[in-house]
């Protein structure tokens, strides 16, 4: 990954999200030597990746010769206040700050930077992990188009990436894609005791359940038809598949709990970030 960096890459935070992206950035040619990388104790995994890499670790930023191009903040929310301002003191002109924090406010990072910083305020999901994550950003006026597409290429090392104006949104963001991956998952635990209801042995049951939604994801991720053209194509008039979806979608049932679902996340979120 060539990228135009006029100083380190800082990453706060070497947890599962911050590994992932590290790994990411690592395998599309980010030079380790660019990376300045901040966790008193990272998981086992990352830790090797850091050492097979040799990428450099600090406890604190004190030595810095050259502003970051970019501050990838990525440890919990709750202890951004104590970790983000070492590395903010830090920030240059045209230092990136990049957050990956849930419920983090552009404005909560913008208090410890000097007027006119560039933020970008990024919600990705645990997929990325795999690389097959997706990610909203949301950015500050200050934010450049050159920063915003530096944004978009490091967020794209795990997965694809899109951006929202309006950072009111982020709310209704984490409610379909950052807490999305866990309806997935329901989905396959109910479609596993449904099948042990109907006789399977459990195991049996399972693999089918989760094979079935993975393969399911796959193929709706390969395929430029839309989900509701693929729906369709599974059902034949009058068959199995029919008479399972006129149970799944008899008085909307299914839309409308699911309405209700990502209406309660969005209002978790914009309790927890103070909205």
């Amino acid at each position: 990954m060539k990228l135009e960096l006029s100083g380190p890459i800082l990453i706060l935070g070497a947890g599962k999200m911050g590994g992932a992206l590290l790994s990411g950035l690592l395998s599309r040619g980010l030079q380790p030597a660019d990376v300045l990388v901040q966790d008193p104790a990272p998981p086992a995994e990352t830790a090797s990746i850091i050492a097979a890499h040799a990428i450099g670790q600090a406890a604190s930023f004190d030595k810095l010769e050259t502003p970051p191009s970019v501050i990838l903040a990525a440890v919990k929310p709750q202890v951004m206040d104590d970790v983000f301002p070492s590395a903010a003191r830090h920030a240059g002109p045209h230092t990136l700050s990049l957050s990956i924090a849930a419920g983090r406010t552009i404005a909560s990072f913008a208090k410890y930077l000097p007027a006119g910083s560039a933020i970008v305020r990024a919600m990705p999901n645990t997929p990325a992990a795999i690389g097959h994550g997706m990610t909203v950003c949301c950015a500050s006026a200050d934010v450049s188009a050159g920063q915003k597409e530096l944004a978009t290429r490091l967020m794209s090392a795990v997965g694809k990436v899109a951006w929202i104006d309006d950072e009111a949104l982020m709310d209704a963001v984490t409610a379909v894609s950052g807490s999305g991956p866990a309806y997935a998952f329901h989905l396959v635990e109910c479609m596993a005791e449904a099948g042990v209801a109907a006789g399977l042995d459990p195991d049996l049951s399972a693999e089918l359940a989760r094979a079935t939604v993975a393969g399911s994801g796959a193929l709706l991720d390969h395929s430029d038809k839309p989900a509701g053209e693929l729906r369709r194509n599974v059902t034949s008039p009058g068959g199995t598949t029919a008479a399972a979806l006129d149970v799944l979608m008899e008085d909307d049932v299914m839309r409308r709990l699911f309405v209700r679902a990502i209406a309660a996340a969005k209002k978790r979120g914009e309790e927890l970030s103070g909205n």
